[in-house]
């Protein structure tokens, strides 16, 4: 039977062939979503290594974090767009979980990671959610929070403004226009916790910022963030 099962598997293959989700090329077998070509090519950041980086520079003078780190640089046009763009609007689901999982290991060897006691993603509001059918932040958590060993919940960082999109705006127009956007839903399970925070992308850092601020309100909590990607500005 699993040799049946094995050939079936082959014949399917050659019908309906696994594609990269970064280059669009044939996946081989025992790759998740991304070939290994791709990702020993996605420009990686490296900045979970040292805390004063370029991600960490959005937020001096504004808001106090940990540390910041971002997976990979966004590239227009290049495979992390293509990436970013297949897991947010063509319901490629997988990746967010992936990277997540992908990330988690390297952050759980990172210092100033190791301390992290739960991670929030950035939500959406649940009318947006509902007509995307998820959140892309929650499979990223969920993710990470597999390989970190460390739990994450969708249910304590809830956003109950829906906010007008961010595009064409300045920053402090984007802060402008998310900063009361957000709610803490138990507070009480934050108290004395390290926070990490994670989006897709960071481009001015604004919607980190106004989560970072509602999260910091609770007594004792430390917030550090993450992204999959980071903007080059």
């Amino acid at each position: 039977m699993r040799k049946l099962l094995k050939y079936l598997e082959d014949f399917l293959g050659l019908i309906y062939p696994e594609l990269c989700l970064a280059c669009a090329k044939n996946l081989p077998p025992g790759n998740e979503a991304v070939c290994i070509q791709c990702q020993y090519y996605l420009p990686k950041t490296e900045y979970h290594t040292y805390k004063e980086n370029p991600f960490a520079e959005h937020f001096w003078g504004r808001v106090k974090i940990e540390a910041g780190t971002a997976l990979y640089h966004f590239v227009k046009s290049g495979r992390t767009q293509k990436l970013i763009h297949n897991l947010k609007y063509k319901h490629k689901t997988e990746i967010g979980v992936n990277l997540g999982r992908l990330y988690g290991k390297t952050l759980r060897e990172a210092p100033i990671f190791k301390e992290v006691d739960i991670i929030l993603p950035v939500p959406m509001h649940p009318r947006k959610e509902k007509k995307r059918g998820y959140n892309q932040c929650d499979l990223f958590a969920r993710g990470l929070s597999e390989t970190m060993e460390v739990p994450w919940s969708k249910n304590i960082l809830i956003k109950n403004e829906d906010t007008a999109t961010q595009t064409k705006k300045t920053r402090q127009e984007r802060f402008d226009n998310v900063k009361s956007a957000f709610k803490l839903i138990n507070p009480k399970a934050l108290r004395g916790k390290h926070v990490l925070i994670v989006d897709d992308v960071i481009t001015t850092g604004a919607t980190l910022e106004a989560c970072a601020h509602k999260i910091l309100e609770t007594p004792g909590v430390k917030v550090s963030m993450a992204t999959i990607a980071i903007a080059r500005q």
